[in-house]
């Protein structure tokens, strides 16, 4: 049995890579022939996007890693958004999911159940950029998150259609007004990550120097007012809200902070605005059920490439349809994922003897 289970996942690889796009020069195809076991991942780099090639043009949240951490393995993905990237030598692999929870629901679980691959003891790194609150943060700002919050799964009713004694028309399910207090437990909604891996990354990196790259400054400055948003770009605490609607404005910020309160009791900060996040936990909890993934083994990295709400004296709609040009912070956001990314990577791999098996902590922390 084990040899016709085998013999025709050979014969599905073995298409996979006739069907899959053609082999570059500095990259080896990784065929059936050379799949005997699972391959052992220590390390899974999730990014969401990339802009156009995988390297040697503008840069979306893939391609920093794909170069510089050698990832020179591909393995034909036709199930997937996009095809695996991986360095066989470190364990570290790369992905992309694709924008949207819809689109990193799929990848992750197709990834997960891919049999040429053994996650079990892999760590999972989303290294994505984001909308960012003023609030709290500036551009090219990093922020670990520990909680996911769900901004889709409720319901709505028109703001033009609203009772008068309503702040807001979007409430949770189950409820009877916005911000009931006597909401059910949440199955969907949020998502707490392991808080001492998160509070353990951030202390690591708490201190690193982000890069301040030309033009950064004066959007910041435009931010009166908001004295976080005016700072250079530093490493965070702060939770994250997927939405699959890009939302932008002064109300529907505070909206945000109060949803992201209300689901977390209070516990949790919005300082990230994504897409994806909450799909990515729920699959490599489904994941982790059956032995797949270790969902404890999730982080969450989101930096800012542009803020969620407009400054004093612009409008909404003009903040808005000025990012549909391009975001001010996005070189300064990836290269920021990079570096703090990696510094919480290179740990983990440099003791990977210890944390193969036992997961970092705060304590492990001089």
């Amino acid at each position: 049995m084990k040899t016709i289970s085998r013999l025709l996942l050979s014969s599905v690889l073995a298409l996979a890579v006739l069907t899959g796009c053609s082999e570059k020069p500095t990259e080896t195809v990784a065929t059936a022939a050379v799949v005997a076991a699972p391959i052992p991942v220590k390390f899974v780099v999730v990014t969401m996007f990339e802009i156009g090639e995988d390297t040697g043009d503008k840069a979306g949240e893939f391609q920093l890693w794909k170069e510089r951490q050698k990832l020179d393995t591909r393995f034909p993905f036709p199930n997937g958004y996009h095809d695996i990237y991986m360095n066989e030598t470190t364990g570290v692999m790369g992905i992309v999911t694709g924008i949207g929870t819809a689109y990193s629901t799929a990848s992750i679980m197709a990834l997960g159940m891919d049999p040429r691959f053994d996650f079990s003891k892999a760590y999972w790194l989303v290294a994505g950029i984001a909308g960012i609150d003023p609030e709290d943060a500036s551009i090219g700002s990093a922020a670990w998150a520990e909680y996911l919050v769900d901004g889709d799964l409720g319901h709505e009713i028109d703001a033009r259609e609203i009772p008068a004694d309503w702040e807001t028309g979007y409430f949770a399910r189950h409820t009877q007004k916005p911000y009931d207090p006597n909401k059910p437990k949440p199955t969907g909604e949020m998502w707490r990550l392991n808080p001492e891996l998160t509070e353990w990354a951030y202390q690591l990196t708490k201190d690193i120097e982000l890069p301040d790259l030309p033009g950064l400054a004066d959007t910041r400055a435009l931010y009166t007012g908001h004295p976080n948003a005016q700072k250079p770009p530093f490493v965070l605490k702060g939770d994250q809200l997927a939405a699959m609607t890009f939302w932008h404005g002064a109300i529907m910020n505070d909206w945000a902070n109060k949803w992201t309160r209300y689901w977390t009791d209070g516990q949790g900060e919005f300082v990230t605005s994504a897409m994806e996040d909450t799909g990515t936990y729920l699959s490599i909890s489904m994941l982790h059920n059956i032995g797949k993934a270790d969902k404890n083994r999730l982080m969450v990295l989101r930096t800012g490439s542009n803020y969620t709400m407009p400054p004093p004296g612009v409008s909404a709609v003009e903040s808005l349809l000025a990012e549909n040009e391009g975001y001010a912070g996005l070189d300064a956001s990836l290269e920021s994922a990079y570096i703090v990314g990696t510094a919480v990577m290179d740990k983990i791999l440099s003791h990977w003897e210890t944390y193969k098996d036992k997961l970092p902590t705060p304590a492990d922390l001089p």
